[in-house]
């Protein structure tokens, strides 16, 4: 069985931040790749690789990282639970958990994109058939669950210890993602507050200007504006921050290979200084009760 995830904490939270990497798992069980008409490297296709590797130093900037060991095409950390696709799972009649109705006209899970996925980047289908519902319930429950339990009890400690807390769920997109877009052909870097909706309008343009300070370039919201994760966790009115950050394969990863490219650990350390100039800013100091 896979273990859902790992926290890698600080010696000492020193800041609101919590990070997480949701889509970086890369636990292919044996069991997995024989159910799976694909290769292993055509369904790490979803996977983003290495972004565990690249805020690494998290913990040593004095915030905690949660990283998803199971991998995005298994079951995807960043959908609702019921969210289930009835093009892929027995049983259902419309979507969702034990038959339960789901919005027809759900845009991710019409596109094989639900929790459970259908299909890897592309459109590629990862099954060749349905798989029973039974086991697809007991994947949110064995791996969907236990890591958004740890998600909420990090951002929970968080809240208690410093009043507020911002959730920076780090992700990469596909260089060609926003080729398309002519007026964000030039981005390395797109955050994703859900339009305000997930983050104050202060914590995403500290971020943002982190990253631009590094000379990276930056664009928020489109096409990601944020998914689950955001809209589930982000609540500004209550002191509670979610920003999705995505960067570009392009700029580290050889994409058809996916493997590190020659300048991977170049970009690692330009990361690892963008990382401390956002926990630099957010830097608190606690006030003597709590301390």
């Amino acid at each position: 069985m896979i273990t859902p995830f790992e926290i890698l904490r600080p010696v000492a939270q020193t800041c609101p931040l919590v990070f997480a990497s949701p889509h970086s798992g890369r636990a292919y069980s044996d069991a997995f790749l024989q159910q799976s008409v694909l290769d292993a490297r055509t369904l790490r296709s979803s996977e983003d690789a290495f972004v565990d590797v690249l805020v690494g130093c998290i913990p040593d900037m004095g915030a905690p990282l949660l990283l998803a060991h199971a991998p995005r095409a298994y079951v995807d950390l960043n959908r609702a639970p019921d969210e289930f696709d009835p093009a892929v799972i027995d049983g259902m009649r419309t979507g969702g958990p034990s038959g339960a109705a789901q919005p027809a006209n759900n845009p991710r899970i019409a596109s094989g994109l639900g929790v459970i996925p259908r299909v890897v980047a592309g459109g590629r289908a990862i099954y060749n058939g349905k798989l029973p519902l039974a086991e697809a319930e007991a994947r949110i429950t064995q791996i969907w669950q236990p890591y958004h339990h740890a998600l909420k009890q990090l951002l929970d400690e968080t809240i208690i210890k410093f009043g507020q807390s911002i959730l920076l769920d780090v992700h990469s997109m596909p260089s060609e993602a926003v080729s398309h877009h002519r007026s964000l052909s030039f981005a390395d870097i797109i955050l994703g507050d859900r339009h305000g909706a997930s983050a104050g309008a202060d914590i995403t343009s500290a971020v943002e200007a982190a990253f631009v300070a590094e000379g990276l370039r930056v664009a928020r919201n489109t096409p990601f504006s944020g998914a689950y994760i955001a809209q589930h966790y982000g609540r500004p009115f209550a002191q509670r921050h979610v920003v999705q950050i995505e960067i570009s394969r392009g700029l580290y990863l050889n994409e058809a290979e996916i493997t590190p490219l020659p300048q991977f650990d170049n970009m690692r350390a330009l990361i690892a200084r963008v990382m401390g100039r956002i926990t630099e800013q957010f830097h608190q100091t606690l006030p003597l009760a709590a301390e």
